[in-house]
């Protein structure tokens, strides 16, 4: 049985090893542009088998939170060529992931990005519960604008605009972000789609933004550059999904006739969910297991066959070379979460290896 130090092989993806750094929001762009900084934290972590970015917006409605970098503009593709190629000179693979924050967001945000102040949209015009980081601090969500059907045609167009963005930075592939309570998902909410057309009420009409949004970016980069992220039932973002026990079948079924790179499954809100997910998907599978997986527990998983990867988000942050800290059992740095948003490089780029640390003590 392969171990998680094999190699992997997932469409046009090959991996030297099956530990993924999943995305993580660090807020560390200059507005919206990547940064130095950025292609420090990313090399640092190329020993990854699959680095995946933050959410990276495909629109400038689409940014949620302040300081998240996009790929919708010229100076975005730009800015993220010395990241894209700092890892790859480190021997790293990084796709990434594309996200559209929907309702999830605040007019003062775009703002603060220099479009000016915009509404969020989503599926419907249902606020969600909650508040959002903003550069005034926490304000309450607001109620969205309604995504018509031309603006659901545009915003499918967006991400394929993005998707091929991406390639042009340098990147081997993107992830769309259909989790997390941000706008795929929201479309298959019970709560935050209450549409009467053809994007809403049945589990087809649910999933369908989904499908054409994959379909959109496989056709400009491939479907064997293309991944996808899923969080059945894990209820961020104020998402409510009465059915998803029958929804998710039906969506990775037809996602699975895509024969993407991979299928990127968080489990946090029904793990007894995830093997029946696995039996239908017909391609690579990363699972971010339930929090009370332990990190044996995690490889072990793939030593059994049950999935073909898994990811790591939080001990990535802290330990740029978890790779090697898992092949050998090292201790674990622990991550200083004050930190973990915004700021300078501290809490960003100044984690040692433990090479460095070994140095330090030899000197």
């Amino acid at each position: 049985m392969p171990t998680a130090f094999d190699p992997f092989t997932a469409g046009a993806l090959t991996l030297s090893n099956r530990i993924v750094m999943a995305p993580m929001t660090r807020s560390r762009a200059n507005g919206t542009l990547a940064t130095p900084d950025m292609a420090t934290y990313y090399s640092q972590r190329a020993g990854a088998g699959l680095i995946i970015t933050e959410g990276t917006q495909p629109s400038a409605i689409g940014q949620g939170y302040p300081f998240t970098p996009g790929l919708h503009s010229v100076e975005q593709v730009e800015s993220w060529r010395p990241v894209t190629a700092a890892v790859h000179d480190a021997g790293g693979l990084i796709v990434a992931q594309l996200m559209h924050t929907g309702r999830i967001g605040h007019p003062s945000n775009p703002e603060a990005a220099g479009h000016g102040a915009l509404t969020p949209v989503g599926p419907s015009a249902v606020r969600a519960a909650g508040q959002i980081f903003t550069p005034a601090g926490l304000q309450d969500y607001v109620v969205p604008d309604e995504l018509t059907a031309q603006h659901i045609a545009d915003t499918i167009e967006d991400f394929a605009t993005a998707a091929r963005n991406a390639i042009k930075a340098g990147f081997d592939g993107v992830e769309i972000h259909g989790a997390n309570g941000y706008l795929l998902h929201q479309f298959f909410s019970t709560n935050a789609n209450q549409r009467a057309d053809e994007w809403g009420g049945s589990i087809e009409n649910r999933v369908r933004f989904a499908i054409e949004v994959t379909r959109a970016v496989t056709s400009v980069i491939g479907a064997d550059r293309t991944g996808i992220r899923l969080s059945p039932n894990n209820g961020l973002g104020d998402t409510v999904e009465d059915d998803y026990t029958e929804l998710y079948p039906v969506l990775v079924r037809e996602l699975g006739s895509f024969n993407l790179a991979y299928l990127h499954l968080i489990e946090a809100g029904d793990p007894s969910l995830t093997p029946k997910l696995r039996r239908i998907w017909p391609g690579a599978f990363i699972l971010n297991p339930a929090g009370g997986a332990g990190q044996t527990d995690r490889l072990d998983l793939i030593a059994s066959g049950a999935v073909d990867a898994v990811s790591f988000a939080r001990l990535f942050i802290s330990n740029p070379d978890l790779v090697t800290r898992l092949a050998i059992g090292a201790d674990f740095a622990e991550p200083d979460f004050s930190k973990a948003y915004g700021g300078d490089h501290t809490g960003y780029t100044d984690y040692p290896r433990l090479a460095e640390l070994e140095g330090a003590v030899r000197d």
